[in-house]
């Protein structure tokens, strides 16, 4: 296989284990205000993902690293052009972590819920926008290349994006953003009927029963127009996958078999994610503008930068897959409400290790 092949499905690698794991924070973020009654409710839900919050944000930055290492172009092109977006997904994930940190720090109920909103509106917004975003590299973006002549070739040295805001949210990508946003609401849900228990649990099981209903209709939409107007059959195989793979979550979820559901909640995730890559290859970005399309062949770094990245990928990345497997089997006790109304007064990042 050529490298510049290995890096986009690597990168299309990162992402997708980037939307499996971050994706069940942000539904448990959004269910906070929704399902948390009371203070202890809320410390349960954010102790959930208290261990493994951060280190699932970090498939994120290491796939954006490999996109400026192996397609600089591609990097350059979709960050300046989704530059306001990438901003407000940033903004709202440090919003986010910040009040994981500081929402048990002040005194006073006002203090509490408003890091609670903060959590709710710095994972509700990321599950909307990266949706948005990556309907968006799928569909294509106006861009204005530029040919740079050497000798007796002739070949394209850089891409501009040309479009405004307003390009950006289009049907297609709005559709994006819901699904995305309605299936990460799904997978957080899925995640603390397997973490928790109680009526906790109770209220999660019912709210995802329904929550399903709107994630099995944007879904439906979303990748059967992805399918309709850039068809693969790579792309099609994998959209039927994601579509059965939720049918299963969701029967699963009806007859409370908390650890299957969350499992083909996962398998869906990779499944959708994977066939927008595929909807794309071997393309980078569409030119919308009708000129020469940025892929993987003009838009890729040189042979040997990209061999030297596959050999560091090859030995760190394995450490990477092994401790966060690690973390997960380290806190894979359901948390009970008894336990955090003993620790009422310890920092809600904090009691898990002594509760889990």
């Amino acid at each position: 296989m050529e490298l510049e092949i290995l890096f986009f499905w690597i990168i299309a690698f990162m992402f997708i284990g980037y939307f499996v794991l971050d994706g069940f924070d942000f539904g448990v973020g959004i269910a906070l205000p929704i399902i948390g009654r009371d203070d202890t409710d809320r410390r349960i839900l954010i102790n959930t993902i208290g261990p493994i919050w951060d280190l699932n944000e970090t498939w994120v930055i290491v796939g954006g690293a490999l996109m400026f290492a192996a397609f600089p172009e591609w990097y350059a092109t979709v960050f300046s052009g989704a530059y306001l977006v990438l901003l407000i997904i940033l903004l709202a994930l440090i919003a986010r972590g910040v009040s994981f940190e500081y929402r048990h720090q002040g005194k006073g109920v006002r203090w509490t819920r408003s890091f609670d909103w903060m959590i709710f509106f710095g994972s509700a917004i990321p599950a909307l926008l990266w949706g948005a975003a990556f309907a968006n590299i799928v569909r294509g973006m106006p861009m204005e290349s530029h040919t740079q002549t050497v000798g007796d070739l002739t070949f394209v040295s850089e891409f501009n994006y040309t479009g405004s805001l307003l390009d950006l949210l289009n049907p297609y990508a709005l559709l994006g953003g819901l699904t995305t946003l309605a299936l990460f609401f799904y997978h957080g849900l899925t995640f603390i009927s397997r973490k928790t228990d109680g009526d906790l649990r109770e209220r999660a099981h019912k709210l995802a029963i329904w929550v399903g209903v709107a994630v099995a209709v944007l879904a439906l939409a979303f990748l059967g127009w992805t399918v309709a107007a850039y068809f693969s059959l790579v792309g099609l195989v994998l959209s039927a996958v994601a579509v059965v793979a939720f049918l299963a979550s969701w029967v699963a979820h009806l007859r409370r078999r908390d650890g299957v559901a969350f499992a083909f909640g996962c398998a869906t995730v990779i499944a959708a994610v994977w066939s927008l890559f595929a909807a794309l290859y071997p393309a980078l970005m569409r030119n919308l503008s009708g000129g020469e399309d940025l892929t993987i062949w003009n838009g890729a770094a040189s042979e040997t930068t990209l061999t030297i990245m596959a050999w560091a990928f090859l030995v760190i990345m394995p450490l990477v897959i092994g401790y966060q497997a690690w973390s997960f089997w380290t806190f894979r006790k359901r948390l009970r409400r008894e336990d955090f109304e003993s620790h009422a007064d310890a920092p809600a990042i904090a009691e898990v290790r002594s509760a889990g």
